[in-house]
């Protein structure tokens, strides 16, 4: 078990990651979703005055496909391929998705979450006439597991860590030929799935693009994102490091969970030891081995963050009108302590500052 320091900055030059984008068609496959309208992207002058910068907007993503969090995006593209896998289909003529509810042959859905993934597989498997077993760690807020139940998912609740319950779903979904392990963690063997789902999250940053573009504030020169496992964080890496612009990347974590930073530091993965933090979703021992070696050479920037600075944020982004759960409010709380090193950042981060607020206060109501 390894401890890290409370930040790590990288130097631009040594950005050496330089893999493709997501796949073309994950958005134009998302908008065919029930409901589906790009979310919210918020300018904050106030908070722009505060932390120094020309230009402060947060995405807002506690209503997504109407659930409180961005998982969504992930779930649906990665159960989507891994159905169209399943039942033999053309990745190259990629039916629907109305004509995966009559395909051949049953399937369970199987997946660990400590809160907004296995609600978004859940909600998925409701939409497609499916069944659902989700499983959860200790720490998971009541509210998140009744959400889960509500859509019709099994739970289970796990007597461990949020690793213990993945490993106990993976088990479960091994035993079973009728299940499909839908999990948004890679570990050697188990990888295509999450890279579907990492592609998923996709459709997040073009829209961000499209937004800023509208509104006169492109590009991006931070955008900060809040980190478990790192998969959005290396779809953040994937989507910014193959196109035309290269903001600032920060990555969030909570001071009790945090692998991603301790990993940087060692210039390995490493696994930590976690405690209790009120940012469930965030509360990861290891990094994904997908998204590891894309932050390892794409990140320029990692903190930590404690609950307190989480609560602060959360509170203040409420009073400017959004709804943040603590996972979400992490981006604003990390982002004020980046900027305590502002000479460790690049210059372009005083221009427009994105905050990903990766999910609204029903998704984990945790708060006061």
């Amino acid at each position: 078990m390894v401890n890290a320091p409370a930040a790590w900055f990288s130097r631009p030059a040594a950005r050496a990651w330089t893999g493709p984008p997501a796949p073309a068609g994950v958005a134009a496959f998302h908008r065919t979703l029930p409901g589906y309208v790009p979310t919210p992207l918020v300018e904050l002058p106030p908070l722009a005055a505060e932390l120094g910068v020309r230009r402060v907007f947060v995405k807002d993503e506690s209503s997504r496909l109407g659930l409180p969090a961005f998982k969504i995006l992930g779930a649906s593209w990665g159960i989507y391929r891994a159905l169209c896998d399943r039942y033999g289909l053309s990745a190259a003529s990629l039916p629907p998705p109305a004509r995966l509810r009559a395909a051949p042959g049953p399937v369970r859905l199987v997946t660990a979450t400590d809160g907004n993934h296995g609600r978004a597989v859940a909600a998925m498997a409701r939409l497609l006439g499916l069944a659902a077993d989700v499983y959860v760690p200790y720490g998971v807020h009541p509210a998140a597991m009744a959400a889960i139940k509500a859509e019709g998912a099994g739970l289970t609740e796990v007597p461990g860590p949020y690793d213990e319950a993945v490993r106990l779903a993976a088990d479960v979904a091994a035993s079973d030929p009728e299940a499909l392990l839908v999990q948004d963690t890679s570990w050697p063997g188990y990888e295509r799935v999450p890279q579907w789902i990492v592609d998923g999250y996709s459709t997040l940053f073009t829209e961000i693009d499209e937004q800023l573009t509208a509104v006169g504030a492109a590009p991006a020169g931070l955008v900060a994102v809040p980190v478990g496992v790192g998969s959005l964080a290396q779809a953040a890496v994937a989507h910014y490091r193959s196109g035309p612009t290269a903001p600032t990347v920060l990555s969030v974590e909570p001071d009790a969970a945090a692998c991603i930073l301790a990993s940087l530091h060692e210039d390995e993965p490493v696994t930590v030891e976690t405690g209790s933090t009120t940012m469930a979703g965030l509360n990861c021992t290891t990094p994904s081995t997908l998204a590891w070696p894309v932050l390892r050479a794409g990140l320029d920037a990692a903190v930590a963050i404690t609950d307190a600075e989480s609560a602060q944020a959360a509170h203040d982004l409420a009073d400017a009108g959004i709804s943040a759960g603590p996972c979400g409010a992490a981006s604003l709380a990390g982002t004020r302590t980046a900027l305590s090193y502002r000479r460790a950042l690049a210059p372009e981060h005083g221009e427009t500052i994105v905050l990903l607020n990766t999910e609204g206060r029903a998704a984990n109501p945790s708060l006061p």
